[in-house]
């Protein structure tokens, strides 16, 4: 099952079911009403895609979670997973603009297969992931790279806002275990991978994650990038496909400081 979140005409968002070319609309938000089809159908071409989830405390990240990303990056492992955090004010939906910053050296997209809780998760023990997994989408982890470098950690450089894309849809029922991601820059493939190459699973990833942090309802975590090439800038296009979940697609565009 595919649900979306989205608007028409700019009101409030809505949830639906995809049905076809359809949107099955639901009554209220999934994660806190369940799955509550109404008699309301949506055209999947009047309504607009937001972002799936706006996630009710932070976005987990879980960085070089393939051997040939850390690779590229020189990354020693410490034997655990490396997790850091992205603030909910960086998430975006499809079609959304990436705001580039006024700041030094590259900006780089990172498509990732991206877990959505369910529930509220604490210790929760690998052989017990899927009772908190709500389901899975796409997420495009922007990093500043440089800034990245210059300030030692990574807070600045992965949390401006826009800098988390999700969308288009979470899927509740998808086996994540070998799943194909592929990103493209203006039509151009930059990176490719599969979900069956992460170091650390995601069933380990959740074990990890919950020991350290709650993990509460909406709360989102990426799963790490696979290698390959990938800056952008102004005027480009990313996309990031994931078979069975479909392409998430972002302009970039400088910020205008005159306006901002």
């Amino acid at each position: 099952m595919k649900v979306a979140r989205f608007s028409l005409s700019g009101g409030e968002p809505l949830y639906g079911i995809v049905d076809g070319d359809d949107l099955v609309v639901l009554a209220g938000d999934p994660l806190y009403h369940g799955i509550n089809p109404t008699d309301q159908r949506v055209p999947m071409d009047k309504a607009t895609l937001l972002a799936p989830v706006i996630p009710r405390s932070k976005v987990v990240c879980v960085g070089m979670n393939y051997a040939e990303h850390a690779k590229d990056m020189d990354h020693e492992s410490s034997g655990n997973p490396l997790i850091f955090l992205k603030p909910n004010t960086s998430v975006i939906g499809p079609g959304d603009p990436i705001v580039i910053p006024p700041v030094e050296g590259r900006i780089v997209h990172e498509g990732e297969l991206a877990i959505v809780i369910g529930s509220v998760a604490k210790r929760v023990k690998a052989a017990d992931w899927r009772d908190v997994v709500f389901g899975f989408t796409i997420a495009n982890d922007v990093s500043a790279r440089d800034v990245m470098f210059a300030d030692g950690q990574w807070a600045r450089a992965k949390g401006y806002d826009t800098f988390c894309p999700l969308g288009p849809f979470i899927d509740t029922e998808i086996d994540p275990s070998d799943l194909e991601i592929t990103t493209y820059v203006d039509g151009e493939l930059r990176r490719k991978g599969s979900t069956k190459d992460l170091i650390y699973s995601i069933p380990e990833i959740i074990e990890f994650c919950s020991d350290v942090w709650t993990l509460l309802p909406g709360d989102v975590i990426c799963t790490g990038t696979p290698s390959g090439l990938g800056s952008f800038v102004d005027g480009q296009t990313i996309d990031i496909h994931i078979e069975g979940l479909g392409t998430l697609s972002n302009p970039a565009k400088n910020r205008d400081d005159r306006t901002n």
